[in-house]
């Protein structure tokens, strides 16, 4: 396989382990000391926990609803970027439905022929409008 399979394969069984809120499923493909930059405060994670991934799951009821598209590659050796939007759907526990549409970097890195999430970034727009509301409602 070429290394643009091999990342769309991690992105697809990354993407499927947060749709069944498989913690160690995620965790499979995050490296150790990734840097998470997520939609969720802090400004910066050091890195993705599995507490707070667990925590974050627990406020779904069922599955989550994660869709990757226009999924994006780029390689270079052992580095390699991937942007992508991405879809969010599901109910919370409140009862609150989700359905947000957000865009999703993340940074790879290949060790011993093994590639590995090092970085990841998720992002909404904003309104320009002196409101500075987050821009869920937008669809691509």
């Amino acid at each position: 396989m070429t290394a643009e399979a091999d990342i769309r394969q991690v992105v697809d069984q990354w993407s499927k382990a947060m749709a069944a809120k498989d913690i160690k499923g995620v965790m499979a493909h995050t490296a150790p000391a990734c840097v998470v930059y997520s939609l969720a405060p802090p400004l910066r994670t050091p890195s993705e926990s599995p507490d707070g991934l667990a925590g974050w799951f627990e406020t779904w009821r069922g599955p989550i609803g994660y869709a990757v598209t226009e999924l994006d590659v780029t390689t270079d050796g052992d580095v390699a970027f991937c942007h992508s939007l991405n879809h969010l759907t599901g109910t919370k526990t409140t009862g609150e439905t989700a359905d947000l549409w957000f865009r999703h970097t993340l940074g790879l890195r290949r060790a011993d022929g093994v590639w590995t999430i090092v970085h990841e970034h998720e992002s909404v727009p904003f309104y320009m409008d002196g409101s500075f509301k987050a821009a869920i409602d937008l669809k691509p």
